[in-house]
């Protein structure tokens, strides 16, 4: 395929140079209507190219095939069998993806360490999750991929599942063996979904952990506005063999999707993959060897402590993606919240996550010599005054086994059940209905239907109390829960 072309990109181009006046959506008119004190702020260029792709970027019956050809150059970029696009991030794109492989009350195997969105779609799909939990790292606190024999047990346990979502890497870096559980799957005869929303750029360098299409999964969705170089909200299916049929896949994301789907998001998704493919081993090579040196750097500063391969030597996960540098900052008397708020008030640097132990920052194509040396600046900086930012309340981590809670209800029936709200210091033994999860990385400490314990109530509240974010509880401070009624629950 010509991999210089980019269709989406090119319709875009046409359009703007025809100069085509659409007499419908959207309604600012490619910018004639924007107030010019949002221009001056977004810039014009945007609602120019602001164009739905019924009303001039093809026809009606979409005879140019811009989109379908876009797509199918995707695939053959990263070496999978059919590409979608979908411009409703890939938060979206996950739930499909699970509405594709299994429907309300069939069962499908989950990574109990997924992102909310994941929870939020058993709830919606109404999908009888069957947990498998990650490997926890206790010294670290923190969860890894689950291992191919963890699925195979759950596969025996459960033999009329319908396919598994593997979620690889993590937000903290770490890998999942694809291949191992893929073949897992497929000797039990069904799909592997993996949600790689951090692994767009994996298939355009051989340093990088192995990506889902090349280890024989069957479906995965990336989020090319993480890693990549598309605009936020850019998300891509990627699908290959039979187990999970495209029309059905079509139809789903048909069914979750909108109708009116930005064009920012095709082209730009459009034109990261010819950058990709034309610049991205060398673009991604400068990427490897900028991390390692940052990692190295913040290695020699005290009190940081990052992460690297070694989790892989101590057979904690498959692989790293060394483009995460991942940082524990306990050591500095912190926790990784009160670090990122320092770093962004006193240095005007974002870090990409935090959680009450370490600090991440993505290192991504896009990266120079000046954003390198700014992210050492600012952490330098942070060792230096660190013992002058207030202490909080320590965040109470429980032990890993502690956020393994009881699953007594579906989350679908937990979510829609009757409710209460009970003082937090009478939820322990109660039925959630609500999600849970501090926030970043935003997986959830407790699910609906899953019993509340002590051991949970203790690290929420004291995270609470420390500043932690929870915005998916309907009191934040967690002061009060949402619980199933007492004549909701299955034993009344």
């Amino acid at each position: 395929m010509d991999h210089s072309r980019v269709p989406v990109l090119e319709a875009l181009e046409d359009f703007r140079r025809r100069g085509d006046i659409a007499y419908g959506p959207p309604g600012h008119k490619q910018g004639r209507g924007v107030d010019p004190r949002v221009a001056d702020v977004v810039g014009l260029d945007v609602f120019r190219s602001d164009v739905l792709s019924l009303n001039g970027l093809d026809d009606r019956r979409q005879s140019q095939g811009v989109l379908s050809r876009a797509q199918e150059l995707m695939a053959d970029a990263v070496r999978a069998e059919h590409a979608f696009f979908s411009t409703c991030g890939s938060s979206l794109s996950v739930k499909t993806a699970m509405l594709a492989a299994a429907g309300p009350g069939e069962k499908l195997l989950l990574s109990r360490n997924a992102h909310k969105s994941v929870i939020a779609a058993v709830i919606v799909n109404g999908v009888e999750p069957i947990w498998v939990h990650p490997k926890f790292d206790g010294e670290r606190h923190l969860a890894h991929p689950p291992e191919p024999d963890d699925v195979r047990r759950r596969l025996r346990e459960h033999p009329d599942a319908k396919g598994m979502l593997l979620i690889t890497p993590t937000d903290w870096g770490s890998c999942a063996d694809i291949r191992g559980v893929a073949r897992v799957c497929h000797e039990f005869g069904v799909p592997l979904i993996v949600d790689e929303a951090w692994g767009a750029h994996l298939p355009f360098h051989p340093d990088l952990p192995a990506w889902g299409m090349d280890a024989e999964a069957d479906l995965t969705v990336t989020s090319v506005h993480k890693m990549g170089g598309a605009v936020e909200q850019s998300s891509v299916f990627h699908l290959q063999y039979d187990r999970v049929s495209p029309e059905v896949l079509a139809q789903r994301e048909d069914l979750l999707g909108t109708t009116s789907a930005s064009t920012l998001v095709y082209a730009t998704l459009d034109g990261w993959r010819r950058q990709m493919v034309e610049q991205g081993h060398e673009l991604l090579d400068a990427a490897l060897r900028r991390a390692e040196r940052i990692r190295a750097a913040v290695a020699e500063l005290p009190g940081l402590r990052p992460m690297g391969r070694e989790i892989v030597e101590e057979g904690l996960a498959a692989d790293l993606d060394p483009l995460k540098i991942v940082i524990d900052v306990r050591k500095l008397g912190l926790s990784g919240m009160q670090a990122v708020e320092w770093l962004r008030e006193h240095r005007h640097v974002d870090l990409g996550g935090s959680d009450s132990c370490r600090v991440s920052a993505s290192i991504t194509h896009a990266d120079d010599d000046e954003t390198e040396e700014v992210l050492l600046d600012a952490l330098r900086a942070l060792v230096e005054h660190a013992d002058s930012v207030e202490r909080r309340p320590p965040v109470r981590l429980p032990e890993p086994s502690a956020l393994e809670l009881e699953q007594a209800m579906l989350p679908r029936e937990a979510f829609f059940a009757p409710v209460e709200h009970v003082p937090a210091e009478r939820a322990a033994g109660r039925i959630a209905a609500e999600t849970i999860s501090p926030y970043p990385p935003g997986v959830p400490v407790v699910a609906p239907g899953e019993i509340v314990t002590d051991a949970v109530l203790d690290y929420l509240r004291s995270g609470a109390e420390h500043g932690v974010l929870i915005p998916d509880a309907a009191d934040g401070s967690v002061r009060t829960l949402r619980v199933v009624a007492r004549e909701a629950t299955p034993h009344g």
